[in-house]
């Protein structure tokens, strides 16, 4: 019976027990309202301070101290959101708005324990477990990437979004690990982007880089580094640092960057870490370095401290946009020091005194009436409403996304079989589905929405630290920049004046070589980086036109280089022209020969009664005197810039012309052979050879040669042609033969002609000396046959315009020669001997022997 009576006992206090029990201690919110809807809210209100636990007795709950005044304005921007949206009907009409915020005090484990609390809250009910479902709809928080990824990993088993207002770390974009995360705020991918964007835009090519040792340092500058190489930006140098680093670190990071050649430095830190760097900078005198900022501190009061100007001063990077929120100021200069705890706190920390007569400690009393207004922290800057901005767009994005979900029509939802939400029983998951699709636009013109990641669309104002009255530092915006912007615009900088380290105006230099000028090229130096490179002049015919050319380009054939290399000029085109010397003494010659040949035709014309001139056929001479006037002046053909007509004119003239001349030598050498055939008993040659018969083959042989010239010209003319095979830096205007085989075929033809006077002459040298005048007509053919064999080699290998001289050369010595061989005799008898040129005196020998 006893034993009976022990066992109902002890089932009867078991029963009393609950189904669940809480580990630790309820974790209640600082700050809370009940309402329809429930939002929650992580900040960092207090530090907190850390203790060495040895577990040899219960630890003491985690102790925050040191009061935050910015968390204490985001989360009271958080307030007044939901405040203004509750007082409001146009946003969930007969829906309340409740929150419930908590103080995480920056720790990491307090943070996790902090998200837990909401989901571990006891029931209302005595007797109620631990099962039911929890009314927090949505949570906001938190400011710094570690915490933001603590609290994420506690909620998104739970499908509850997070909207995270400062945690800017591109980790964050991952949505296989973080689902249930959003932000108001922009990916470290896209502010590397634009600090990448910013040092180009001042032509800095050579930077350091200093990062926090974590996850958002090491992710945001390799994201920076990724961006930088695409804008063509080297990194010197990339070094960690962290807060617990002893001095002796730090000294040497330090050194690092004062021995380094790049004067522009990207610091990639929190505000706190930065704030402990600038310590160490101080003390060690590193000053004269351009620092660029990310937006974790550039607008944050820790680090901007007057002491720190000396070495940070002119500091120039990112920041969040910066909004006018109508009524914040004013509700945050409202705050009344008995609503609550925090609010005494924030109180007292802020003028210095307790609010509580029975402390003895703190010498002020606090009367409750202090001003507000008067304060300046950063809990009272109006001017910096970034952060609170950001929490201000997070409230109203749940707000737009629960307002979706109550307006959800039967039949019409996004849910299975086109349901929607219960509106009685809110699930979290489906308020995390409507906030992935908000696109509204804040009463201030912001607009606001989540891409794929879960990531605002980013923009950034540009903020350059300069020195304001009393010394203090003021954040000057001087710029912003937009990525939907075209490329090359998408920073615009605002007409104001940036203050560069120490103090300068001028944009300082950070470049490991200078830039290479036109007329150079870059040349990348073995093992270093792309920026480090010499500069070459560039290649003969080639030119760089640009600044850091990273290729010399050739000139267009008509082009040559100027002496610097950086543009293409006409080169000079070169061809036998009249005004220079060689063309003008050729041309002189030439007339010479021409008005020498006039005048022996004249002398010839006025004698043409007496036997020398009547002699061996006066009509084919003056004929032979014509054509020889035709040669003269035919290589004035050769002379002047090349045209078409002019190249397809000299060739056949000089070819048409030398024809008839030879084709009437070869006739005088005929005539003289035949003459002397019929001064033989009973032998009539001559009337087979008659003047007739002189006269038809003169023509015949010259209209062979006339065909010859029309085939050419027919099939292949010649044309002007630009030779820049000689030389790189001009042009050679020269006549192109068309056809090498027509060419020659000339040539040949004037040859095989040549040579037949040639033997005939030769066969007749033995004649009596009065009638001799085939021995100078074998000396002329001589003369011609030796010039025209040594024009052929010395033409081919001729360069430029001298080819063409040549050309003219052989045709005037040629030309002279028959002149001066054929008529020069006969002159000197008609002028000087004139009782030689008698008929008795030709008569007065026979031939010795017959031919």
């Amino acid at each position: 019976m006893l034993l009976s009576a022990l066992l109902v006992f002890v089932h009867f206090i078991q029963a009393e027990e609950p189904a669940c029990k809480l580990q630790g201690s309820t974790e209640l919110p600082f700050l809370s309202k009940n309402g329809d809807i429930i939002i929650g809210g992580i900040f960092n209100i207090h530090n907190y301070r850390s203790t060495l636990h040895t577990f040899n007795y219960k630890p003491l709950p985690t102790e925050c101290i040191v009061f935050n005044e910015r968390e204490f304005q985001n989360a009271k921007t958080m307030i007044f959101a939901i405040e203004e949206i509750n007082n409001k009907n146009n946003l969930l009409p007969g829906v309340t708005l409740g929150y419930k915020m908590y103080d995480a005090c920056t720790s990491i484990q307090l943070s996790v324990k902090r998200a837990l609390a909401p989901l571990n809250e006891p029931g209302e009910q005595p007797n109620q477990t631990c099962s039911r479902t929890t009314p927090l709809h949505a949570v906001i928080g938190m400011s710094s990437t570690s915490y933001t990824q603590a609290v994420a990993s506690i909620l998104q088993p739970f499908q509850i979004p997070q909207i995270s207002y400062f945690s800017t770390c591109g980790c964050l974009s991952d949505k296989t690990k973080y689902p249930t995360l959003l932000r108001t705020v922009s990916s470290d991918y896209h502010q590397s982007r634009a600090l990448a964007q910013l040092v180009k835009y001042f032509g800095w090519n050579w930077v350091g880089t200093v990062r926090i040792d974590n996850d958002y340092g090491n992710d945001g500058v390799a994201a920076f580094t990724q961006a930088a190489q695409e804008e063509g930006i080297c990194i010197e140098y990339s070094v960690a640092v962290t807060t617990s680093m002893t001095r002796q670190k730090y000294i040497k990071v330090i050194n690092l960057i004062k021995q380094a050649s790049a004067k522009v430095v990207l610091a990639f830190l929190p505000a706190v870490d930065m704030k402990a760097f600038l310590d160490q900078l101080l003390l060690e005198n590193a000053t004269g370095l351009q620092w660029v900022g990310n937006l974790s501190w550039m607008t944050k009061r820790l680090p901007a401290n007057t002491e720190y100007y000396k070495v940070v001063g002119g500091a120039i990077g990112m920041a969040l946009p910066n909004a006018v929120i109508p009524g914040l100021r004013e509700y945050l200069l409202n705050v009344n020091p008995y609503q609550d705890a925090y609010s005494k706190e924030f109180w007292e920390t802020t003028f210095a005194c307790s609010l509580n007569e029975t402390d003895t400690f703190k010498v002020n009393k606090c009367t409750g009436s202090e001003n507000l207004r008067n304060v300046n922290s950063e809990y009272t800057d109006e001017k910096e409403f970034r952060v609170p901005n950001c929490i201000y767009k997070a409230v109203y994005a749940v707000v737009h996304a629960l307002h979706n979900l109550y307006s959800c029509k039967t039949g019409q939802g996004p849910f299975t079989n086109s349901t929607c939400a219960n509106k009685l029983q809110i699930e979290a998951w489906q308020v995390l589905h409507y906030l992935k699709k908000v696109n509204f636009t804040t009463m201030y013109g912001d607009h606001v929405y989540f891409d794929v990641n879960g990531d605002p669309e980013p923009r950034y104002e540009i903020i350059n630290w300069q020195q304001g009255e009393g010394g203090l530092i003021k954040y000057v915006t001087v710029g912003t920049y937009d990525p939907t912007s075209p490329q090359g615009q998408q920073i615009k900088m605002n007409n104001v004046t940036i203050v560069w380290a120490g103090g300068q105006t001028v944009v300082p230099k950070s470049i490991c070589t200078e830039s290479c000028a036109p007329g150079t090229r870059k040349a990348a130096r073995k093992g270093q980086p792309v920026c480090c490179f010499d500069c070459i002049l560039c290649a003969e015919g080639e030119i760089s036109n640009t600044t850091d050319a990273l290729y010399c380009l050739p000139c267009p054939p008509d082009y040559k280089p100027n002496d610097q290399r950086n543009k293409c000029i006409l080169k000079d085109v070169e061809f036998l022209s009249f005004e220079e010397i060689m063309g003008s003494l050729l041309v002189v010659i030439s007339l010479f020969g021409a008005c020498i040949t006039m005048c022996i035709t004249v002398v010839f014309f006025y004698y043409r009664d007496t036997p020398v001139v009547r002699a061996n056929n006066s009509e084919i001479s003056f004929l032979l005197l014509f054509s020889l006037s035709l040669c003269f002046l035919c290589s004035l053909t050769f002379i002047g810039q090349p045209s078409d007509w002019s190249c397809m004119l000299r060739h056949t003239a000089f070819g048409i012309t030398f024809a008839l001349c030879i084709s009437c030598v070869l006739a005088k050498t005929v005539v003289v052979l035949m003459a002397f055939r019929a001064t033989l008993p009973g032998n009539n040659i001559m009337k087979w050879f008659g003047p007739s018969q002189q006269r038809l083959s003169v023509a015949s042989f010259t209209l062979m040669q006339v065909l010859i010239c029309s085939l050419w010209l027919i099939i292949s003319p010649p044309f002007p042609y630009k030779n820049f095979k000689y030389y790189k830096e001009r042009i050679i205007l020269e006549c192109d033969l068309g056809s090498s085989v027509a060419f020659y075929s000339v040539l040949g033809y004037i040859g095989f002609l040549s040579s037949i006077c040639f033997i005939l002459a030769f066969l007749a040298r033995n004649l009596p000396d009065n009638f001799n005048e085939a021995k100078f007509i074998t000396f002329s053919m001589l003369i011609f046959c030796a010039v025209w064999i040594s024009f052929i080699p010395a033409y081919i290998s001729s360069p430029g315009k001298y080819i063409v001289a040549v050309e003219i050369f052989a045709i005037l010595a040629s030309s002279f020669g028959l002149l001066f061989c054929i008529f020069a005799p006969k002159c000197y008898v008609i002028i000087f001997k004139p009782y030689k040129n008698t008929k008795k005196h030709l008569m007065g020998k026979m031939p010795s022997k017959s031919l």
